[in-house]
């Protein structure tokens, strides 16, 4: 059956109150999804249709991959759980991420123009930016996996054995549809004009380029770098979309610590807008640091409603990271 009519009957035995119509087209559903090879979207459904679904906790640990031993040891894979609209992000940088989005769901109709959806993305910048964070928000608006490469095991010490773990690794990726996530690029892709590095390393770039433009479309490579211009000027060709997250700006760094609050539910008992003012320079990830450590004391103090006093003394303990200007007896 077709899954438009799939979609049809599904409703009406929904309508209808049909229960065991509607739980049958809807395994129906999940198995065309598999075989379209939807895993992550398939098991969204499955746990959906779960009659616990809506109290289950949602587990953050990673997941490791079904492969065999050799692939466990290359990469780690992590079901992603960040939506798009919980970043804070310049809007060009959202209007790109849901760009690509929208390519990789149409990808057929754009196979049917002889064109390919774009599935390789750079992320340069700062460290704790979001960069890996923006990598497992793409993975869970397209509903695939995210998979992360393991340095640690990819590079080898003997000549030839890392851009032979590549090798296994690629072809492995080839195989679903997925977010191939390369964080700290710059270990593998280091330009080859550099007279320091030895010429395995050149030989590693060399193949780690070719194999990355073999890759299918439905394989989303996204590359990470804190320091962009080390990377071979050839790997930057092999990027269709390439994005800098710049160090945060006071709206930016109000919306976020606003975001924590509402989240938490958390009242850190001065306005976003007079916290951003004084953390100015530094980056999403410290800030978050910064508000996670006064909900703790506050949860634990059970002062959640107002943490006026424990948002004080934290900004005393950060006071050498923030800016020199910052007063904070004088806040408001």
């Amino acid at each position: 059956m077709a899954q438009a009519d799939l979609l049809v009957d599904l409703f009406k035995s929904a309508s209808s109150g049909d229960q065991l119509t509607f739980r049958k087209i809807a395994e129906a559903l999940i198995q065309e999804e598999k075989r379209k090879g939807h895993r992550i979207l398939a098991d969204r459904l499955t746990k959906a249709l779960r009659p616990d679904s809506a109290g289950a906790n949602r587990s953050i640990a990673p997941k490791t991959n079904g492969g065999n031993g050799h692939q466990r040891e290359l990469i780690y894979e992590i079901t992603p759980e960040r939506a798009l609209d919980s970043l804070v992000l310049p809007e060009k940088i959202r209007d790109q991420i849901k760009e690509i989005v929208e390519e990789q769901h149409r990808a057929e109709l754009l196979h049917a123009y002889s064109l390919r959806a774009r599935n390789r993305v750079l992320l340069a910048g700062p460290p704790g930016n979001g960069k890996t964070t923006l990598a497992e928000v793409l993975a869970f608006e397209l509903m695939y996996p995210l998979v992360v490469v393991r340095y640690e095991t990819l590079v080898g010490s003997y000549l030839g054995e890392t851009s032979s773990r590549l090798k296994n690794l690629l072809d492995y990726v080839r195989t679903q549809r997925c977010v191939l996530f390369f964080d700290e690029f710059e270990t593998l892709g280091k330009e080859r004009g550099d007279m320091h590095e030895t010429g395995e390393i050149k030989r590693v770039v060399s193949s780690l380029l070719l194999q990355i433009d073999e890759l299918p479309d439905y394989v989303v490579v996204v590359a990470a770098s804190n320091h962009p211009e080390l990377l071979d000027r050839a790997v930057w060709r092999r990027f269709q979309l390439r994005l800098e997250l710049p160090m945060p700006s006071r709206r930016q760094l109000s919306r976020h610590i606003e975001a924590i609050g509402l989240r938490c539910r958390t009242n850190f008992g001065y306005t976003p807008e007079t916290l951003a003012k004084h953390m100015l320079g530094l980056n999403f990830a410290e800030v978050e640091e910064f508000c996670l450590g006064i909900v703790r004391r506050a949860m634990l103090d059970k002062k959640t409603d107002d943490a006026r006093t424990i948002t004080k003394g934290k900004l005393e303990q950060w006071r050498d990271r923030l800016k020199p200007a910052s007063n904070i007896e004088g806040m408001e």
